[in-house]
């Protein structure tokens, strides 16, 4: 099915106005995107979403739609009358499901570890696979992030211990560490789809008895030899002496999420509690690691 985008720019003050203007008339879908690269963090639970000073709003239409009769509104309506700053694009007709899961090829991190598509052939049967399906949750080892963290934990003697995932999304760096010899790991994610995923994964990787997930509000007082936690900057700044409570005596401890204008900062507040490693980077995100004192 052929499809129409139609992006509006707008700021923090206006784009969630525009978002109802491009929803009232017909759009399929509307996203926000950032229009200079600009990172935002994350919201905590709770707070309200906070959108860049220079927002893109896209509008998806079908192709068929009357793309004359919404500008002539939208103009009619918008501040900048008919000098509305907009663009309209004809988006190709693509399986965008099926795109995907052909570009998703199996991934080897450190010397043993694979993460493989649940849908393909494993190339080395003999060597640490996790399969994966990310299903509705974040999480396929193709972001620098993951990346980083998952050779990481391939660098670690994980067996019989303790493993807490801060941020778990599909729980690839949890079934990471199982396969990897952990005896036991705690996921914990604020979307209740995200446990949903990480549990579907740990069936399907025979390490389900091994896993325990939870949303915040449940999560248990407990300390672990090993904390991963791979969500953004702004969490893990405001939410570091609840990552540092379940990092155990001489417990490691690893970070990302995190571009590398934000390392520093982040660095010196968690060197309050450990042993920070150098700082690793990739295409501009970095890893933090380091040893509770």
């Amino acid at each position: 099915m052929p499809w129409i985008q139609l992006r509006l720019s707008a700021d923090e003050e206006t784009a969630e106005k525009y978002s109802d203007w491009l929803s009232a008339c017909g759009a399929q879908a509307v996203t926000f995107i950032d229009a200079k690269d600009t990172p935002i963090y994350e919201p905590l639970p709770g707070d309200e979403v906070t959108y860049w000073s220079n927002t893109i709003v896209m509008g998806l239409y079908d192709a068929s739609h009357d793309m004359d009769k919404v500008l002539t509104y939208l103009k009619s309506i918008h501040p900048d009358g008919e000098q509305m700053c907009y663009k309209l694009e004809q988006l190709e007709d693509k399986d965008w499901e099926r795109e995907w899961m052909d570009n998703f090829h199996p991934m080897k991190f450190g010397k043993r570890l694979w993460i493989c598509p649940s849908w393909r052939e494993v190339p080395e049967p003999e060597a640490v696979n996790v399969m994966l399906d990310p299903g509705l949750a974040f999480g396929t080892g193709t972001h620098p992030t993951t990346a980083l963290c998952l050779t990481w934990l391939d660098g670690l003697d994980l067996t019989g211990k303790t493993l807490v995932d801060f941020g778990c999304g599909s729980g690839i760096l949890s079934l990471a560490a199982l396969k990897l010899g952990a005896e036991k790991v705690i996921g914990i994610d604020i979307d209740p789809q995200a446990l949903q995923a990480s549990q579907e994964n740990a069936k399907r990787n025979g390490v389900e008895d091994r896993l325990e997930l939870y949303l915040p509000k449940d999560q248990p007082t407990l300390t672990a030899d090993v904390v991963v936690a791979n969500i953004l900057a702004g969490p893990l700044k405001e939410l570091a002496p609840t990552i540092m409570s379940f990092v155990g005596e001489h417990g490691l401890l690893a970070l990302s999420g995190v571009l590398e204008v934000q390392a520093q900062e982040l660095q010196n507040l968690y060197g309050q509690w450990c042993h920070m490693d150098p700082i690793m980077v990739q295409e501009e995100w970095v890893r933090l690691s380091g040893q509770k004192k």
